[in-house]
Protein backbone atom coordinates (compact mmCIF):
# COMPACT_ATOMS: atom_id res chain seq x y z
CA UNK A 1 0.00 0.00 0.00
CA UNK A 2 1.41 3.41 -0.99
CA UNK A 3 2.03 6.01 1.67
CA UNK A 4 -0.74 8.58 2.12
CA UNK A 5 0.10 11.93 0.57
CA UNK A 6 -3.00 13.96 1.35
CA UNK A 7 -3.83 16.18 4.28
CA UNK A 8 -6.97 17.91 5.50
CA UNK A 9 -7.08 21.40 7.01
CA UNK A 10 -10.29 22.30 8.84
CA UNK A 11 -11.27 25.88 9.67
CA UNK A 12 -14.14 26.38 12.11
CA UNK A 13 -15.31 29.92 11.43
CA UNK A 14 -18.06 32.15 12.77
CA UNK A 15 -20.51 31.46 9.93
CA UNK A 16 -19.23 28.22 8.38
CA UNK A 17 -16.78 25.36 8.71
CA UNK A 18 -14.52 24.56 5.77
CA UNK A 19 -12.51 21.40 5.19
CA UNK A 20 -9.86 21.49 2.46
CA UNK A 21 -8.02 18.41 1.21
CA UNK A 22 -4.51 19.28 0.04
CA UNK A 23 -1.66 17.47 -1.59
CA UNK A 24 1.53 17.77 0.48
CA UNK A 25 2.67 20.38 -2.05
CA UNK A 26 -0.16 22.64 -0.85
CA UNK A 27 -2.28 22.16 -3.98
CA UNK A 28 -6.01 22.06 -3.24
CA UNK A 29 -7.62 18.79 -4.30
CA UNK A 30 -11.15 19.19 -2.94
CA UNK A 31 -13.07 21.08 -0.29
CA UNK A 32 -16.29 20.96 1.66
CA UNK A 33 -18.16 23.65 3.55
CA UNK A 34 -21.17 23.78 5.84
CA UNK A 35 -22.81 27.03 6.93
CA UNK A 36 -24.70 27.62 10.17
CA UNK A 37 -26.64 30.52 11.68
CA UNK A 38 -25.51 33.03 14.28
CA UNK A 39 -28.39 33.64 16.68
CA UNK A 40 -28.72 37.32 17.59
CA UNK A 41 -32.20 37.74 19.15
CA UNK A 42 -31.07 41.01 20.78
CA UNK A 43 -28.00 43.16 20.01
CA UNK A 44 -25.94 41.86 22.96
CA UNK A 45 -26.40 38.16 22.13
CA UNK A 46 -24.40 36.28 19.47
CA UNK A 47 -24.47 32.53 20.05
CA UNK A 48 -24.61 29.22 18.21
CA UNK A 49 -25.72 25.63 18.74
CA UNK A 50 -22.51 23.69 19.60
CA UNK A 51 -23.90 20.42 18.23
CA UNK A 52 -24.72 22.11 14.95
CA UNK A 53 -21.10 23.23 14.67
CA UNK A 54 -19.90 19.75 15.56
CA UNK A 55 -22.03 18.27 12.75
CA UNK A 56 -20.59 20.88 10.39
CA UNK A 57 -17.10 19.51 11.09
CA UNK A 58 -18.21 15.94 10.37
CA UNK A 59 -20.10 16.88 7.21
CA UNK A 60 -17.50 19.25 5.74
CA UNK A 61 -14.74 16.65 6.09
CA UNK A 62 -17.01 14.04 4.48
CA UNK A 63 -17.76 16.40 1.61
CA UNK A 64 -14.07 17.04 0.92
CA UNK A 65 -13.21 13.35 0.95
CA UNK A 66 -16.17 12.39 -1.25
CA UNK A 67 -15.33 15.10 -3.80
CA UNK A 68 -11.68 14.02 -3.89
CA UNK A 69 -12.46 10.35 -4.54
CA UNK A 70 -9.87 9.39 -1.91
CA UNK A 71 -10.24 6.59 0.59
CA UNK A 72 -9.48 6.52 4.33
CA UNK A 73 -6.03 5.08 3.69
CA UNK A 74 -5.06 8.13 1.59
CA UNK A 75 -5.40 10.67 4.39
CA UNK A 76 -2.20 11.47 6.24
CA UNK A 77 -3.74 13.63 8.99
CA UNK A 78 -6.42 16.18 9.84
CA UNK A 79 -5.38 19.51 11.41
CA UNK A 80 -7.58 22.24 12.87
CA UNK A 81 -8.04 25.99 12.84
CA UNK A 82 -10.79 27.69 14.82
CA UNK A 83 -12.26 31.10 15.48
CA UNK A 84 -11.16 32.53 18.82
CA UNK A 85 -13.00 33.69 21.96
CA UNK A 86 -15.92 31.22 21.88
CA UNK A 87 -17.12 29.83 25.20
CA UNK A 88 -19.67 27.28 26.36
CA UNK A 89 -20.29 25.42 29.60
CA UNK A 90 -20.66 21.63 29.82
CA UNK A 91 -21.66 19.31 32.66
CA UNK A 92 -19.89 16.14 33.86
CA UNK A 93 -21.42 14.13 31.01
CA UNK A 94 -20.11 16.64 28.46
CA UNK A 95 -23.57 17.96 27.67
CA UNK A 96 -23.84 21.70 26.97
CA UNK A 97 -25.42 23.79 29.69
CA UNK A 98 -25.30 26.87 27.44
CA UNK A 99 -25.18 27.71 23.79
CA UNK A 100 -21.76 28.62 22.36
CA UNK A 101 -21.13 32.32 22.97
CA UNK A 102 -19.10 33.72 20.07
CA UNK A 103 -16.58 36.57 20.06
CA UNK A 104 -19.41 38.94 19.09
CA UNK A 105 -21.46 38.25 22.23
CA UNK A 106 -21.51 41.35 24.46
CA UNK A 107 -23.52 40.20 27.47
CA UNK A 108 -20.43 40.42 29.66
CA UNK A 109 -20.02 44.16 28.93
CA UNK A 110 -20.61 45.25 32.58
CA UNK A 111 -17.71 43.03 33.70
CA UNK A 112 -15.52 44.31 30.87
CA UNK A 113 -16.15 47.88 32.09
CA UNK A 114 -15.43 46.88 35.67
CA UNK A 115 -12.13 45.19 34.79
CA UNK A 116 -11.15 47.91 32.33
CA UNK A 117 -11.42 50.52 35.10
CA UNK A 118 -9.24 48.55 37.51
CA UNK A 119 -5.46 48.33 37.56
CA UNK A 120 -5.87 44.56 37.81
CA UNK A 121 -7.46 44.51 34.34
CA UNK A 122 -4.39 45.98 32.67
CA UNK A 123 -2.09 43.67 34.64
CA UNK A 124 -4.11 40.68 33.48
CA UNK A 125 -3.79 41.85 29.87
CA UNK A 126 -0.03 42.29 30.19
CA UNK A 127 0.33 38.70 31.43
CA UNK A 128 -2.25 36.99 29.21
CA UNK A 129 -2.03 39.02 25.98
CA UNK A 130 -5.83 39.20 25.59
CA UNK A 131 -7.21 42.77 25.69
CA UNK A 132 -9.96 43.33 28.23
CA UNK A 133 -13.15 43.20 26.16
CA UNK A 134 -16.54 41.42 26.17
CA UNK A 135 -15.22 39.08 23.45
CA UNK A 136 -12.88 37.53 26.02
CA UNK A 137 -13.87 34.21 27.65
CA UNK A 138 -12.55 35.73 30.89
CA UNK A 139 -15.38 38.28 31.02
CA UNK A 140 -17.90 35.75 29.66
CA UNK A 141 -17.11 33.40 32.55
CA UNK A 142 -17.35 36.30 35.00
CA UNK A 143 -20.88 36.92 33.66
CA UNK A 144 -21.83 33.24 34.09
CA UNK A 145 -20.45 32.87 37.62
CA UNK A 146 -22.01 36.13 38.84
CA UNK A 147 -25.36 36.18 37.08
CA UNK A 148 -26.15 32.50 36.47
CA UNK A 149 -25.20 30.58 39.61
CA UNK A 150 -27.47 27.69 38.57
CA UNK A 151 -25.23 27.13 35.53
CA UNK A 152 -22.00 27.71 37.45
CA UNK A 153 -22.95 25.19 40.13
CA UNK A 154 -23.51 22.49 37.50
CA UNK A 155 -20.49 23.46 35.38
CA UNK A 156 -17.80 20.84 34.82
CA UNK A 157 -15.80 22.68 32.15
CA UNK A 158 -15.72 26.08 30.47
CA UNK A 159 -14.46 25.39 26.96
CA UNK A 160 -14.18 26.73 23.41
CA UNK A 161 -16.07 25.21 20.50
CA UNK A 162 -12.87 23.50 19.31
CA UNK A 163 -12.42 21.85 22.70
CA UNK A 164 -16.03 20.67 22.49
CA UNK A 165 -15.42 19.09 19.08
CA UNK A 166 -12.28 17.28 20.24
CA UNK A 167 -13.98 16.11 23.43
CA UNK A 168 -16.72 14.46 21.35
CA UNK A 169 -14.22 12.95 18.91
CA UNK A 170 -11.65 11.74 21.47
CA UNK A 171 -13.27 11.85 24.96
CA UNK A 172 -10.59 14.24 26.22
CA UNK A 173 -10.56 17.91 27.20
CA UNK A 174 -7.51 19.56 25.63
CA UNK A 175 -6.79 23.20 24.80
CA UNK A 176 -3.92 24.25 22.56
CA UNK A 177 -1.73 27.15 23.63
CA UNK A 178 -2.95 29.29 20.74
CA UNK A 179 -6.65 29.09 21.57
CA UNK A 180 -5.88 29.34 25.30
CA UNK A 181 -3.82 32.48 24.74
CA UNK A 182 -6.98 34.15 23.41
CA UNK A 183 -9.04 33.46 26.54
CA UNK A 184 -7.53 36.03 28.90
CA UNK A 185 -6.85 33.12 31.28
CA UNK A 186 -3.39 31.84 30.22
CA UNK A 187 -0.09 33.29 31.36
CA UNK A 188 1.98 33.77 28.19
CA UNK A 189 5.39 33.34 29.77
CA UNK A 190 4.47 30.33 31.89
CA UNK A 191 2.22 28.67 29.28
CA UNK A 192 -0.11 27.82 32.14
CA UNK A 193 -3.44 29.02 33.46
CA UNK A 194 -3.00 32.31 35.31
CA UNK A 195 -4.09 31.98 38.94
CA UNK A 196 -5.27 35.58 39.32
CA UNK A 197 -7.26 35.35 36.08
CA UNK A 198 -8.94 32.17 37.34
CA UNK A 199 -9.78 33.85 40.63
CA UNK A 200 -11.17 36.88 38.81
CA UNK A 201 -13.33 34.64 36.63
CA UNK A 202 -14.56 32.74 39.68
CA UNK A 203 -13.32 29.29 38.64
CA UNK A 204 -10.45 26.86 39.32
CA UNK A 205 -8.04 25.19 36.91
CA UNK A 206 -10.15 22.01 37.20
CA UNK A 207 -12.85 23.90 35.26
CA UNK A 208 -10.53 24.21 32.27
CA UNK A 209 -8.95 21.80 29.79
CA UNK A 210 -5.42 20.42 29.84
CA UNK A 211 -3.00 22.76 28.06
CA UNK A 212 -0.97 21.31 25.18
CA UNK A 213 1.15 22.68 22.29
CA UNK A 214 -0.49 23.51 18.95
CA UNK A 215 1.42 20.56 17.47
CA UNK A 216 -0.25 18.10 19.88
CA UNK A 217 -1.40 14.94 18.08
CA UNK A 218 -4.59 13.13 19.04
CA UNK A 219 -5.12 9.39 18.45
CA UNK A 220 -8.08 7.10 19.04
CA UNK A 221 -10.81 8.72 16.96
CA UNK A 222 -14.26 7.30 17.72
CA UNK A 223 -15.11 4.59 15.17
CA UNK A 224 -18.59 5.99 14.59
CA UNK A 225 -17.38 9.48 13.72
CA UNK A 226 -14.47 8.10 11.68
CA UNK A 227 -16.94 6.18 9.52
CA UNK A 228 -19.19 9.22 9.12
CA UNK A 229 -16.26 11.34 7.94
CA UNK A 230 -14.81 8.68 5.65
CA UNK A 231 -11.63 8.42 7.72
CA UNK A 232 -9.71 5.63 9.38
CA UNK A 233 -10.06 5.61 13.17
CA UNK A 234 -6.26 5.51 13.32
CA UNK A 235 -5.73 8.77 11.41
CA UNK A 236 -3.94 11.35 13.58
CA UNK A 237 -5.68 14.64 14.36
CA UNK A 238 -3.44 17.64 15.01
CA UNK A 239 -5.01 20.00 17.51
CA UNK A 240 -3.77 23.04 15.61
CA UNK A 241 -4.24 26.68 16.52
CA UNK A 242 -6.52 29.70 16.14
CA UNK A 243 -7.65 30.99 12.77
CA UNK A 244 -5.78 34.28 13.09
CA UNK A 245 -2.31 32.88 13.66
CA UNK A 246 -2.84 30.12 11.09
CA UNK A 247 -3.95 32.67 8.51
CA UNK A 248 -0.55 34.34 8.96
CA UNK A 249 1.12 30.99 8.44
CA UNK A 250 -1.08 30.21 5.43
CA UNK A 251 -0.07 33.39 3.59
CA UNK A 252 3.60 33.06 4.47
CA UNK A 253 3.66 36.05 6.85
CA UNK A 254 5.79 34.41 9.52
CA UNK A 255 9.06 36.30 9.13
CA UNK A 256 9.98 39.50 11.02
CA UNK A 257 8.83 42.57 9.14
CA UNK A 258 6.06 40.80 7.20
CA UNK A 259 2.50 41.78 8.13
CA UNK A 260 -0.72 39.99 7.23
CA UNK A 261 -3.91 42.02 6.77
CA UNK A 262 -7.19 40.17 6.39
CA UNK A 263 -10.48 41.87 5.59
CA UNK A 264 -13.58 39.74 5.34
CA UNK A 265 -16.77 40.69 7.17
CA UNK A 266 -14.50 41.88 9.96
CA UNK A 267 -10.74 42.31 9.70
CA UNK A 268 -7.38 41.85 11.38
CA UNK A 269 -3.76 42.87 11.13
CA UNK A 270 -1.03 40.59 12.49
CA UNK A 271 2.71 39.98 12.49
CA UNK A 272 4.96 37.32 14.02
CA UNK A 273 7.52 37.76 16.81
CA UNK A 274 9.88 35.25 18.42
CA UNK A 275 8.62 35.91 21.95
CA UNK A 276 5.45 37.17 23.66
CA UNK A 277 5.00 40.94 23.31
CA UNK A 278 2.25 43.02 24.92
CA UNK A 279 1.48 46.72 24.64
CA UNK A 280 1.74 49.03 27.68
CA UNK A 281 -1.27 50.90 26.23
CA UNK A 282 -3.26 47.69 25.75
CA UNK A 283 -3.97 48.20 22.05
CA UNK A 284 -3.07 44.82 20.53
CA UNK A 285 -3.25 41.12 21.32
CA UNK A 286 -0.50 38.52 21.64
CA UNK A 287 -1.40 34.92 20.77
CA UNK A 288 0.69 31.77 20.44
CA UNK A 289 1.49 29.93 17.20
CA UNK A 290 4.26 27.66 18.50
CA UNK A 291 6.60 27.88 21.49
CA UNK A 292 8.93 30.17 19.53
CA UNK A 293 6.49 32.00 17.26
CA UNK A 294 3.94 34.48 18.61
CA UNK A 295 1.47 36.60 16.69
CA UNK A 296 0.71 40.18 17.72
CA UNK A 297 -1.87 42.49 16.16
CA UNK A 298 -5.49 43.39 16.43
CA UNK A 299 -8.92 42.40 15.12
CA UNK A 300 -11.44 44.98 13.95
CA UNK A 301 -15.20 44.46 13.90
CA UNK A 302 -15.75 46.62 10.86
CA UNK A 303 -14.34 45.33 7.59
CA UNK A 304 -16.36 44.23 4.58
CA UNK A 305 -19.52 44.63 6.63
CA UNK A 306 -19.14 48.38 6.06
CA UNK A 307 -19.15 47.89 2.28
CA UNK A 308 -22.27 45.73 2.61
CA UNK A 309 -23.93 48.47 4.69
CA UNK A 310 -23.10 51.06 2.03
CA UNK A 311 -24.57 48.76 -0.64
CA UNK A 312 -27.76 48.05 1.29
CA UNK A 313 -28.49 51.53 2.65
CA UNK A 314 -27.10 53.96 0.05
CA UNK A 315 -26.94 52.16 -3.26
CA UNK A 316 -30.37 50.87 -4.34
CA UNK A 317 -29.98 52.36 -7.84
CA UNK A 318 -26.44 51.03 -8.22
CA UNK A 319 -27.58 47.56 -7.15
CA UNK A 320 -30.30 47.66 -9.79
CA UNK A 321 -27.81 48.83 -12.42
CA UNK A 322 -25.46 46.00 -11.48
CA UNK A 323 -28.26 43.46 -11.90
CA UNK A 324 -29.10 44.73 -15.38
CA UNK A 325 -25.45 44.62 -16.42
CA UNK A 326 -24.78 41.25 -14.84
CA UNK A 327 -22.14 42.73 -12.54
CA UNK A 328 -21.46 42.59 -8.83
CA UNK A 329 -22.93 45.57 -6.99
CA UNK A 330 -19.57 45.92 -5.23
CA UNK A 331 -17.80 46.27 -8.58
CA UNK A 332 -20.15 49.08 -9.55
CA UNK A 333 -19.61 50.85 -6.22
CA UNK A 334 -15.82 50.62 -6.43
CA UNK A 335 -15.94 52.09 -9.94
CA UNK A 336 -17.92 55.02 -8.54
CA UNK A 337 -15.50 55.45 -5.63
CA UNK A 338 -12.56 55.33 -8.04
CA UNK A 339 -13.71 58.60 -9.61
CA UNK A 340 -13.11 60.42 -6.31
CA UNK A 341 -9.66 61.66 -5.39
CA UNK A 342 -7.76 60.00 -2.49
CA UNK A 343 -8.91 61.48 0.79
CA UNK A 344 -12.49 61.90 -0.53
CA UNK A 345 -11.98 65.68 -0.68
CA UNK A 346 -11.66 65.93 3.09
CA UNK A 347 -14.47 63.56 4.12
CA UNK A 348 -13.50 61.12 6.87
CA UNK A 349 -15.45 58.07 8.02
CA UNK A 350 -15.01 56.26 11.32
CA UNK A 351 -16.34 52.74 10.66
CA UNK A 352 -17.43 51.78 14.17
CA UNK A 353 -20.94 50.64 13.21
CA UNK A 354 -20.72 47.53 15.40
CA UNK A 355 -18.54 48.86 18.22
CA UNK A 356 -14.83 48.24 17.85
CA UNK A 357 -12.13 45.98 19.09
CA UNK A 358 -8.60 47.09 18.17
CA UNK A 359 -7.34 49.68 18.75
CA UNK A 360 -10.19 51.18 20.84
CA UNK A 361 -11.46 48.00 22.55
CA UNK A 362 -14.75 49.79 23.05
CA UNK A 363 -18.05 47.98 22.31
CA UNK A 364 -19.87 51.33 22.63
CA UNK A 365 -17.94 53.01 19.79
CA UNK A 366 -20.16 54.29 16.97
CA UNK A 367 -19.49 55.36 13.40
CA UNK A 368 -19.51 58.85 11.96
CA UNK A 369 -18.83 60.90 8.86
CA UNK A 370 -16.70 63.96 9.65
CA UNK A 371 -16.06 66.95 7.41
CA UNK A 372 -19.27 66.53 5.41
CA UNK A 373 -19.92 69.58 3.21
CA UNK A 374 -22.26 70.55 0.38
CA UNK A 375 -19.71 69.63 -2.28
CA UNK A 376 -19.66 66.00 -1.09
CA UNK A 377 -21.78 63.48 -2.99
CA UNK A 378 -22.64 59.83 -2.59
CA UNK A 379 -19.43 58.77 -4.32
CA UNK A 380 -17.41 60.68 -1.70
CA UNK A 381 -19.23 58.83 1.06
CA UNK A 382 -18.49 55.48 -0.60
CA UNK A 383 -14.80 56.27 -0.95
CA UNK A 384 -14.56 57.67 2.57
CA UNK A 385 -16.12 54.48 3.95
CA UNK A 386 -13.60 52.27 2.15
CA UNK A 387 -10.74 54.49 3.29
CA UNK A 388 -12.09 54.53 6.86
CA UNK A 389 -11.83 50.75 7.18
CA UNK A 390 -8.17 50.93 6.16
CA UNK A 391 -7.44 53.99 8.31
CA UNK A 392 -8.71 52.03 11.30
CA UNK A 393 -6.51 49.03 10.49
CA UNK A 394 -3.56 51.36 10.03
CA UNK A 395 -4.01 52.75 13.54
CA UNK A 396 -3.62 49.18 14.82
CA UNK A 397 -0.45 48.89 12.75
CA UNK A 398 0.91 52.06 14.36
CA UNK A 399 0.59 50.44 17.79
CA UNK A 400 2.41 47.34 16.56
CA UNK A 401 5.14 49.45 14.96
CA UNK A 402 5.97 50.95 18.34
CA UNK A 403 7.08 47.49 19.45
CA UNK A 404 8.59 45.93 16.30
CA UNK A 405 9.36 48.79 13.90
CA UNK A 406 8.04 49.57 10.41
CA UNK A 407 7.06 46.48 8.35
CA UNK A 408 8.81 45.57 5.12
CA UNK A 409 5.75 44.35 3.21
CA UNK A 410 2.11 43.39 3.66
CA UNK A 411 0.38 40.17 2.66
CA UNK A 412 -3.31 40.91 2.12
CA UNK A 413 -6.13 38.37 2.08
CA UNK A 414 -9.89 38.18 2.44
CA UNK A 415 -12.83 39.13 0.26
CA UNK A 416 -11.64 42.74 -0.07
CA UNK A 417 -8.55 41.53 -1.93
CA UNK A 418 -10.72 40.96 -5.00
CA UNK A 419 -11.00 44.75 -5.38
CA UNK A 420 -8.12 46.40 -7.23
CA UNK A 421 -9.13 49.79 -5.83
CA UNK A 422 -9.07 48.59 -2.23
CA UNK A 423 -5.72 46.82 -2.72
CA UNK A 424 -4.13 49.98 -4.11
CA UNK A 425 -5.78 52.06 -1.41
CA UNK A 426 -4.15 49.82 1.20
CA UNK A 427 -0.72 50.24 -0.40
CA UNK A 428 -1.19 54.03 -0.40
CA UNK A 429 -2.54 54.35 3.16
CA UNK A 430 0.07 52.01 4.64
CA UNK A 431 2.74 53.37 2.29
CA UNK A 432 3.93 49.79 1.85
CA UNK A 433 4.17 47.15 -0.83
CA UNK A 434 1.02 44.97 -0.75
CA UNK A 435 1.14 41.38 -1.96
CA UNK A 436 -1.93 39.19 -2.42
CA UNK A 437 -0.98 35.50 -2.07
CA UNK A 438 -2.58 32.99 -4.41
CA UNK A 439 -3.82 30.87 -1.51
CA UNK A 440 -7.36 31.91 -0.56
CA UNK A 441 -8.00 29.34 2.18
CA UNK A 442 -5.16 30.63 4.31
CA UNK A 443 -6.32 29.28 7.69
CA UNK A 444 -6.91 25.80 6.27
CA UNK A 445 -3.49 25.82 4.56
CA UNK A 446 -1.90 27.12 7.75
CA UNK A 447 -3.49 24.25 9.70
CA UNK A 448 -2.21 21.74 7.14
CA UNK A 449 1.35 23.14 7.24
CA UNK A 450 1.31 23.06 11.05
CA UNK A 451 0.19 19.42 10.77
CA UNK A 452 3.13 18.60 8.50
CA UNK A 453 5.42 20.21 11.06
CA UNK A 454 3.79 18.32 13.94
CA UNK A 455 4.25 14.99 12.16
CA UNK A 456 7.86 15.96 11.32
CA UNK A 457 7.27 15.75 7.58
CA UNK A 458 8.84 19.22 7.28
CA UNK A 459 11.63 20.68 9.40
CA UNK A 460 10.43 24.29 9.41
CA UNK A 461 7.23 26.25 9.00
CA UNK A 462 9.11 28.29 6.39
CA UNK A 463 8.29 25.47 3.95
CA UNK A 464 4.95 27.23 3.47
CA UNK A 465 6.70 29.68 1.14
CA UNK A 466 6.86 26.88 -1.47
CA UNK A 467 3.10 26.35 -1.30
CA UNK A 468 1.80 29.86 -1.99
CA UNK A 469 2.00 31.96 -5.12
CA UNK A 470 1.29 35.62 -5.79
CA UNK A 471 -1.69 36.92 -7.72
CA UNK A 472 -1.28 40.69 -7.30
CA UNK A 473 1.33 43.16 -6.12
CA UNK A 474 0.79 46.87 -5.53
CA UNK A 475 3.28 49.61 -4.72
CA UNK A 476 2.19 52.89 -3.10
CA UNK A 477 1.70 56.03 -5.16
CA UNK A 478 3.74 58.59 -3.25
CA UNK A 479 1.39 61.50 -4.01
CA UNK A 480 -1.54 59.48 -2.64
CA UNK A 481 0.44 58.38 0.41
CA UNK A 482 1.24 62.05 1.17
CA UNK A 483 -2.48 62.92 1.20
CA UNK A 484 -3.22 60.09 3.62
CA UNK A 485 -0.31 61.08 5.87
CA UNK A 486 -1.99 64.48 6.24
CA UNK A 487 -5.44 63.05 7.02
CA UNK A 488 -4.47 60.24 9.38
CA UNK A 489 -3.60 62.42 12.41
CA UNK A 490 -6.99 64.15 12.05
CA UNK A 491 -8.73 60.76 11.85
CA UNK A 492 -7.00 59.59 15.03
CA UNK A 493 -7.66 62.80 16.99
CA UNK A 494 -11.37 62.69 16.17
CA UNK A 495 -11.84 59.13 17.45
CA UNK A 496 -10.07 60.09 20.68
CA UNK A 497 -12.25 63.19 21.16
CA UNK A 498 -15.43 61.17 20.61
CA UNK A 499 -14.39 58.47 23.12
CA UNK A 500 -16.26 60.03 26.04
CA UNK A 501 -19.47 60.36 24.04
CA UNK A 502 -19.63 56.82 22.63
CA UNK A 503 -21.09 55.33 25.82
CA UNK A 504 -23.81 57.98 26.03
CA UNK A 505 -24.99 57.61 22.44
CA UNK A 506 -24.80 53.82 22.68
CA UNK A 507 -26.95 53.86 25.82
CA UNK A 508 -29.47 56.16 24.11
CA UNK A 509 -29.66 53.83 21.10
CA UNK A 510 -30.20 50.85 23.37
CA UNK A 511 -33.07 52.60 25.16
CA UNK A 512 -34.72 53.42 21.85
CA UNK A 513 -34.34 49.82 20.67
CA UNK A 514 -35.93 48.55 23.85
CA UNK A 515 -38.84 50.95 23.41
CA UNK A 516 -39.24 50.01 19.75
CA UNK A 517 -38.91 53.65 18.73
CA UNK A 518 -36.12 53.43 16.15
CA UNK A 519 -38.48 53.56 13.16
CA UNK A 520 -41.37 55.60 14.57
CA UNK A 521 -42.87 57.74 11.79
CA UNK A 522 -42.49 61.50 11.89
CA UNK A 523 -45.46 63.71 11.00
CA UNK A 524 -45.18 65.77 7.83
CA UNK A 525 -44.24 69.40 8.36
Amino acid sequence: MSEAKFMIGVDMGTTSTKAVLFEESGKIVAQGAVEYPLHTPVPSVAEQDPDQLFRAVIDSIRQAIDKSGRGPEDILFVSFSSAMHSMLVVDKEGKPLTQCMTWADNRSAPYFKQLKSEKKGHELYMRTGTPIHPMSPLTKIMWITREHPEIASAAHKYISIKEYVFMKLFDEYVADHSMASATGLMNLKQLDWDEEALSTAGITREHLSKLVPTTHIMHGLHDTYAAEMGLSSSVPFVLGASDGVLSNLGVGAIDPGVVAVTIGTSGAIRTVTDKPVTDPKGRFFCYALTEDKWVIGGPVNNGGIIFRWIRDEFAASEVETAKRLGLSAYDVLTRIAEKVRPGADGLLFHPYLSGERAPLWNPDARGSFFGLALHHKKEHMIRAALEGVLFNLYTVMLAVEEQIGVPQKIHATGGFARSELWRQMMADIFDQRVIVPESIESSCLGAAVLGLYALKRIDSLDEVSKMIGTTYEHKPYKEHAAIYRELLPIYIRISRKFAEDYEDISAFQQRMLEKGMTSEPVEDL
